[in-house]
């Protein structure tokens, strides 16, 4: 696994003082990074990581496949993780399950400067909240 990779899910998931996440995330991402076609703020992706991992924990990510070339890499993974405290969805709230769950996605990433300039994301997100036991 390339370096970049290495400190991307270390930042996602090795988390022991949330308050780190600003500088650790401005070593990996321009600010605004594009993700799926909009320009979002570093602030505002620390937020999402923030939220995660006030959902989950014990975060973990295993690689499936990773297609790397010289301006971009594509990385297929699932994040594991325990339902500790409550996930907002479009759906409402799920409060903490204390269920494992496994979050599958794929990401691939522009990478600009030695920074990860945009993302498109493609997540299952439907398969995560049937694990957390949402129904429509």
């Amino acid at each position: 696994m390339n370096s970049l990779l290495e400190r991307l899910f270390d930042a996602w998931t090795d988390v022991d003082d949330l308050s780190e996440l600003e500088e650790r995330f401005a070593d990996l991402y321009t600010d605004p990074v594009r993700v799926n076609g909009t320009d979002t703020s570093l602030a505002a992706l620390v937020a999402r990581a923030r939220s995660l991992h006030g959902a989950f924990s014990g975060l973990r990510a295993e690689l499936l496949q990773v297609v790397d070339d010289s301006d971009s890499v594509a990385v297929a993974f699932l994040m594991h993780g325990w339902h500790t405290g409550p996930y907002e969805t479009p759906f409402g709230i799920i409060q903490p399950t204390g269920s494992k769950v496994q979050i599958r996605t794929i990401d691939v990433l522009t990478i600009s400067d030695a920074k990860i300039s945009a993302i498109w994301v493609t997540a299952d997100d439907l398969g995560t909240l049937r694990q957390l036991g949402w129904r429509p």
